[in-house]
């Protein structure tokens, strides 16, 4: 049976090696853990969430505080651009001011902010810090923030392509028949109002117009079946 003091002893010893190592940076326990994206590319002009989410060993209570700062990439002097305490504070001057909103929520562990109107000129370094008392030992991750302008770009999903490339030949096609067709009908208006007779070649021409409506006819309903097969493949 081992001695009253036995357990008591050994959990100060722990205590004491712990403390050493601590003191050493050899062994390093995080009870509160903060997590935040390190790179964000945003655009000018778009709203940009810098999203930060913590996890605390202990309840949230109103002792609770989030800070945010800025450091510019060409400078080594930071600045804190928001601050929360039961209510959200963000900063009244700087090139921040009136920018920058809260969107987390500190019972889901989440210590987002937003950058609204953002420019290049807010390109920097971004850190999130949590304390959470007892929990006031954390790491502080840092978030790279690239502001650029965003380029000119038509995206197309594969359906609507297939719809432009059949869509494009055919409505060609169907111009250039729809106009061979109005030609053809204002010779023959003319010729019959001069009590014209029409030749062999001219019958033979009316007999291709008709052939040319139906073909035009038929080609429309070819359009109208792909574009719908199109969209049903999108969906």
């Amino acid at each position: 049976m081992r001695p009253s003091g036995w357990a008591g002893s050994r959990c100060r010893a722990f205590s004491w090696l712990r403390g050493l190592l601590l003191f050493q940076g050899i062994y390093t326990v995080f009870s509160l853990e903060i997590k935040a994206a390190a790179h964000v590319r945003g655009y000018i002009g778009e709203s940009i969430k810098l999203k930060c989410t913590f996890r605390s060993s202990s309840p949230v209570s109103d002792k609770l505080t989030i800070d945010w700062t800025y450091r510019p990439p060409t400078s080594s002097r930071t600045e804190t651009i928001f601050h929360y305490q039961s209510f959200q504070y963000p900063t009244t001057a700087g090139t921040f001011r009136d920018r920058i909103s809260w969107v987390g929520d500190v019972y889901q562990g989440d210590a987002s902010i937003s950058i609204s109107n953002p420019t290049m000129r807010d390109n920097g370094t971004f850190s999130c810090t949590v304390k959470n008392p007892p929990d006031v030992h954390h790491n502080v991750p840092m978030t790279e923030l690239v502001v650029t302008e965003r380029g000119f770009v038509i995206q197309l999903s594969s359906a609507a392509l297939l719809s432009i490339l059949v869509f494009i030949p055919s409505a060609v096609v169907v111009t250039l028949l729809l106009v061979r067709m109005g030609r053809k009908s204002t010779g023959l208006k003319k010729k019959s109002k001069s009590g014209y007779k029409k030749s062999s070649i001219e019958v033979s021409d009316d007999t291709d117009q008709g052939e040319d409506e139906n073909c035009m006819r038929r080609l429309c309903i070819r359009c109208a079946e792909c574009l719908d097969s199109d969209i049903e493949e999108a969906y």
